[in-house]
């Protein structure tokens, strides 16, 4: 068992978290709730970019769904006329400064996500612990808005626009905190983003709009062949998973009719032959995310299966409004600053 599959047994499956856990979670909400003190109150700066910020996070550790929305907003937002760029941590990259990112970059390097996100969207993805400076090199590149993915809790980038994602199956498991359970902040912190989005079915949230992700085709790792996922249908495979949410990739694996023997990997685990390569040669079903670092490593047992953010045309047009409403405010705004 993964040490992250140990921690979701506690924060998802009504396991009580033992004991000493509990004052390391007391611990993190202190030193948590003194950061956005201090940041609200301007003792610690915020920056402030000339362009409206989007960020895209959550209030729960994994995944929730945040990076299929991002490339949601980044395609919409084009489709609009704007020149988003995307400002990522790189988490699980060697990268200690600034870099934008390329489609063909190492995702050892720059992260995998980062990775990701260059391909799908082919919009500017800077990586940077600093944000603020990631952001700065989007802003030289050309992008006149930026998407901040999983930056709920980087207070030093000010922003416009607050989104939070909410994964609609396990909402906010046991409802403690880091590391007794799976909450960054509390569920109160909602109240006071822009929107939030329920991923997935579930009990629904108050405000929450609706987003699931869909998948309708298999990608080859060999030669980017694509196949309607039907075709796998009754089929055995392998699946391999190495997201924060292993369990919602396999259930809809399922869901069109394939027979799944589970492969969970921690999140962003680096990929060794022998994750992906197995003796008796069926089909490999695995993550976009984790198919960025099998280059190399694949035959033509290996496919990946991308997966779309999609909303209702409602829930979708109610999205899209706040988002392009706060970056109009935000530009009304510069152009209010006095000269001189």
């Amino acid at each position: 068992m993964t040490v992250q599959a140990w921690f979701n047994r506690i924060w998802y499956r009504a396991a009580a978290p033992p004991w000493w856990l509990v004052p390391l979670a007391l611990g993190y909400r202190a030193i948590a709730s003194s950061r956005r003190f201090l940041y609200a109150r301007g003792l610690l700066n915020a920056q402030r970019l000339p362009c409206p910020v989007i960020v895209v996070g959550n209030v729960t550790a994994g995944g929730t769904g945040k990076t299929p929305l991002v490339i949601w907003l980044a395609v919409h937002l084009q489709a609009l006329g704007a020149h988003p760029g995307i400002v990522t941590r790189g988490y699980s990259g060697s990268e200690r400064g600034v870099r934008l990112v390329e489609a063909s970059d190492d995702p050892g390097r720059v992260g995998d996500e980062a990775v990701l996100l260059a391909r799908r969207t082919r919009v500017g993805v800077a990586v940077g612990r600093d944000r603020p400076a990631a952001a700065r090199c989007l802003l030289a590149a050309g992008c006149d808005v930026i998407l901040s993915d999983d930056g709920l809790q980087h207070h030093a980038l000010a922003r416009d626009c607050e989104i939070v994602v909410v994964d609609g199956a396990r909402h906010f498991g046991n409802g403690r905190l880091l590391p007794a359970g799976p909450l960054r902040e509390t569920p109160a912190r909602l109240r006071d983003a822009d929107a939030v989005v329920v991923n997935g079915f579930g009990a629904p949230l108050d405000r929450g709009l609706k987003m699931r992700l869909e998948a309708t085709a298999a990608v080859s790792l060999h030669d980017g062949t694509r196949k309607s996922l039907a075709a796998f249908s009754g089929v055995s495979v392998h699946a391999v998973a190495g997201i924060g949410n292993p369990d919602r990739f396999f259930a809809m694996l399922r869901r069109h009719g394939i027979e799944v023997t589970e492969h969970a990997l921690a999140d962003h685990a680096r990929i060794t032959p022998a994750d992906i390569l197995f003796a008796d040669r069926k089909i490999v079903l695995m993550t976009e995310k984790d198919a960025v670092k099998c280059t190399g490593l694949g035959d033509d047992r290996h496919w990946y299966v991308p997966v779309d953010a999609c909303f209702s045309d409602a829930d979708g047009d109610a999205l899209l409004g706040i988002v392009t409403q706060s970056m109009a405010a935000r530009i009304r705004s510069e152009d209010e600053v006095p000269l001189g």
